[in-house]
């Protein structure tokens, strides 16, 4: 009977513990709370089946993506043109599919413990290796990605962001994960507390100590940039009569702010093909950057060689002119995977999407300012090891984004907070220019410098350093960490085999 009320209880503290750990990402930003929250989930996972550990880690998963995602439902419904019910159950079934994600890393978590209660050691390396490989698989591979709440991005605030410029976002979060395994081991075990807690207390002091760590340095003077923040609505944004007035709009706050070295637009900014303002709009503003010694970026749609090519853009213009083209893609927002039932899904439900074609991997970098920069737009600074990799010859990081798909919603905190670690991995300064917000600039340690406030027009100016030197993690990249993170977790399983630890049962 007691055994049964345990369980209950678990089975309302597990939905409650995912809101927790949502309530550690912005724009709340609790970070402690994910480390308590994964404590709590690790709690309901012990002395359970597999079976047990999955239904739990699907309840925490449904409180954790049942409130956090709670913005598909604005961007579906008020700017995809659904309706309120097909809106709903979108993102309700949006909030369940990746709910599977902590039920599967419950199940294998179960599935592959050490009973030994002494063996402790061996359960905290298995456990944030499974949850971090899942994480990895959920965040990168998976219908191109969804790396929405993985556990470091809550830290970005915390000691535990000392560890990011050495070990990215996925040895970060194999850190976080072990000291969640800490705090519930410690909460279990009267006769290693000390320990247990001992080693808790270590680990962020260690994230402390590297926090003070300065893993590049400026190389040149500084710089001044401006952001440009339109702030024009979604719903207006490409209405055909609307065109010549953005247009003009962006030009005066380009004009107003020459003396900046560098001007970059949000994504998208022009709301028509290159081929339809070229003559009359970008090779006159061009000219103009030229005589003042500017450099603009810009973001357009981009037409391909065939009819139905289209390139989600970046140009630059002033000292030289070159474009990139978004290469990693939003799955339902840019490409339809899992055709044709996605197609017809989304038909179903009257959701209306673009059709974007993937710029390549192998692109050069852009250059503004005299400098070359790592160029991601909108969803693609969600990507780590892609950003890093374009970053070794870069001298700082630009995004440009459109979060005015989602409104006033959790939405635009988040996707900040993603772009934010981008900066601290790198050791570089990144410049996020958005429509409607959040715009800011970001130093290389993270921390926002200036940032322009939300559904303002506005022109973020300031200034950054070019820097020199290079992190440990660009220089290493996902790969290692992940294929260490394997090693690690295939060695204690093979330790436990090979001296007989007895495994759970069920």
């Amino acid at each position: 009977m007691m055994l049964k009320n345990f369980e209950i209880r678990y089975e309302f503290l597990t939905p409650l513990a995912g809101i927790l750990f949502a309530f550690s990402f912005a724009p709340l930003g609790w970070s402690y709370f994910a480390i308590i929250a994964l404590a709590i989930l690790f709690l309901s996972w012990k002395n359970v089946s597999p079976a047990k550990g999955a239904f739990y880690g699907f309840l925490f998963g449904l409180g954790l993506f049942g409130f956090g995602v709670s913005w598909v439902f604005v961007s579906v419904h008020y700017y995809g043109g659904a309706s309120i019910l097909g809106s709903g159950l979108l993102t309700l079934f949006f909030a369940v599919f990746w709910a599977l994600f902590p039920a599967l890393t419950g199940y294998l978590c179960i599935k592959f413990k050490v009973v030994e209660p002494s063996r402790w050691f061996f359960n905290v390396v298995i456990w944030a290796a499974i949850w971090v490989l899942v994480e990895n698989f959920r965040g990168y591979w998976l219908l191109n990605g969804f790396p929405w709440f993985q556990l470091a991005y809550s830290q970005i605030d915390s000691p535990l962001a000392g560890f990011v410029p050495l070990l990215g976002v996925y040895g970060t979060g194999f850190v976080g994960v072990v000291s969640a395994m800490l705090l519930a081991e410690a909460l279990l075990q009267k006769q290693n507390r000390v320990i247990l807690l001992s080693s808790l207390v270590g680990l962020w002091m260690l994230g402390g100590l590297l926090s003070s760590v300065k893993w590049t340095t400026p190389q040149a003077e500084k710089m001044t940039v401006a952001l440009i923040q339109g702030n024009i609505s979604q719903d207006q944004k490409w209405a055909s009569g609307n065109r010549l007035k953005t247009l003009l709009k962006y030009r005066q706050l380009t004009e107003d702010n020459w003396d900046a070295k560098v001007i970059v637009w949000p994504e998208t900014a022009i709301p028509a093909f290159l081929s339809q303002v070229d003559d009359f709009f970008l090779k006159p503003l061009e000219l103009e950057a030229q005589l003042h010694q500017s450099d603009l970026v810009v973001s357009l749609p981009i037409e391909g060689e065939s009819e139905h090519e289209i390139y989600n853009g970046v140009l630059t213009l002033g000292h030289e002119r070159k474009t990139y083209k978004k290469n990693h893609l939003l799955p339902f927002g840019e490409y339809l995977p899992l055709q044709p039932l996605s197609g017809w899904v989304l038909k179903l439900l009257g959701v209306h999407l673009g059709d974007f074609a993937a710029g390549g991997a192998q692109q050069e970098l852009l250059t503004a300012g005299g400098y070359k920069f790592a160029t991601s737009i909108c969803y693609e600074d969600g990507f780590g090891g892609e950003v890093a990799s374009n970053s070794r010859d870069a001298a700082y990081l630009v995004n440009v984004t459109n979060d005015a798909w989602f409104g006033n919603s959790l939405e635009p905190h988040q996707h900040f907070e993603i772009a934010r670690m981008r900066a601290l991995e790198t050791g570089r300064y990144l410049l996020r220019a958005t429509n409607t917000g959040i715009t800011a600039i970001v130093g290389p340690d993270g921390k926002v410098l200036k940032q322009a406030a939300l559904f303002e027009t506005a022109v973020l100016k300031g200034e950054i350093e070019v820097m020199h030197g290079t992190t440990p993690y660009v220089l290493i990249g996902d790969n290692a960490i992940l294929l260490t993170i394997i090693i690690l977790l295939v060695a204690v399983l093979l330790a436990e085999k090979y001296y007989f630890i007895p495994r759970a049962k069920g």
